[in-house]
């Protein structure tokens, strides 16, 4: 029976505001299309779900899409987030910001807009976003967010494609002056393809680069949707004699890995509650249901929160309370959002022990 963890509130939520967007990224989550989904939340809708989340939690709300640009009230979402006491984000394209709407923006008390950089030129990212002008866009817009006193986030996610680029994306981000640069690594769903997935040795060899960057990169790093690095921010660290550092609060919230469920959830355009954005196994719909009783009592939430429910070399894994592997991605290749993460190499101290003939113990992690 799935135990019911008592007082856990959403920290981050990532809200799909709209469907539409302008670009035809090749890794797109959620299939978006030019024109918005006439069944998206209303205003009135928006305005109700935002008191829901204010009633019993305080996270940090992204708005999202698509392109959130794109829907006409995101201002006003925007406004009323605020006036409600929550810090409310933005994550951007950054073709559509103009210098009027950049600073609308910041009026309606935007903290911080993030925006997608895919490569670190023009010819990698225009052809991950499928337009051309694409990167040129994005680094107007960046200017624009800069010049509104709003902070910039560069978020990049990691493929094939441009996985020889991330050390100048890294430089590319700091010229920009951005106060952070967060990696994603894909996750099969929506237009995100597996042949473009980098090897799972590729993985740990970009965790760990990300990791010698922490102390010299002057911006904030963070990795997302790549539980591993929790584990290997512990080991170096071991290895180092040094304390692990992790930040509890605000934008640079890193706590562990996989949030899914746990501090994080996404909400579709639709109203539909999920995981994440990557793992698609809905919890409930707000229109059907109020979401704290949604958050409190999904089947999929409770499941997640119960390390003990883990399959496979993550269920024994000594990392599993701070990695936890990638739900989404080991839902994306067995279809259970419960199996072991398929692309991490680690071997768990039990395994290692039982081939040695030894018995395991779990590290202090």
């Amino acid at each position: 029976m799935t135990k019911e963890p008592k007082g856990i509130k959403p920290r981050l939520i990532a809200w799909e505001i709209t469907g539409a967007c302008n670009l035809k990224c090749k890794h797109c989550r959620g299939s978006s299309t030019e024109k918005p989904d006439p069944d998206e939340l209303s205003t009135d809708e928006a305005f109700h779900l935002i008191d829901e989340i204010v009633d019993f939690a305080k996270p940090i709300l992204i708005l999202s899409g698509g392109e959130p640009l794109m829907r006409k009230d995101v201002c006003e979402i925007a406004q009323y987030g605020t006036d409600k006491g929550l810090r409310v984000v933005l994550a951007t394209n950054g073709t559509a910001m103009t210098a009027d709407v950049a600073h609308r923006l910041k009026d309606a008390g935007i903290a911080r807009i993030s925006v997608s950089i895919d490569g670190a030129d023009a010819e990698t990212h225009d052809a991950f976003r499928g337009m051309p002008g694409a990167f040129d866009g994005a680094i107007r817009g960046t200017s624009e967010i800069r010049a509104a006193g709003i902070s910039l986030q560069i978020n990049t996610t990691i493929s094939k494609k441009n996985i020889d680029q991330i050390s100048k994306i890294l430089d590319l981000s700091i010229s920009l002056g951005a106060d952070a640069l967060h990696i994603f690594l894909l996750v099969p769903t929506g237009r995100g393809r597996e042949e473009d997935e980098i090897p799972p040795d590729e993985y740990e060899r970009i965790l760990n680069w990300f990791y010698d960057q922490r102390n010299t990169a002057r911006i904030q790093l963070k990795a997302t949707c790549a539980p591993h690095y929790f584990r290997i921010m512990r080991q170096r660290a071991k290895e180092e004699g040094i304390t692990v550092s992790v930040e509890t609060h605000g934008f640079e919230a890193m706590t562990k890995g996989c949030l899914a469920g746990t501090g994080f959830c996404f909400i579709s355009r639709n109203g539909g509650v999920y995981p994440c954005g990557y793992l698609p196994v809905l919890a409930g719909n707000i229109r059907e249901a109020g979401f704290k009783d949604i958050w409190d009592h999904a089947k999929v939430f409770l499941d997640l929160r119960d390390e003990s429910r883990l399959k496979g070399k993550c269920g024994i894994c000594e990392y599993r309370r701070v990695c936890g592997g990638c739900r989404a991605r080991a839902y994306a290749a067995t279809g259970d959002y419960l199996a072991e993460e398929p692309y991490c190499i680690y071997s768990p101290r039990q395994v290692r022990a039982a081939v040695q003939g030894g018995e395991g113990a779990e590290d202090d992690v």
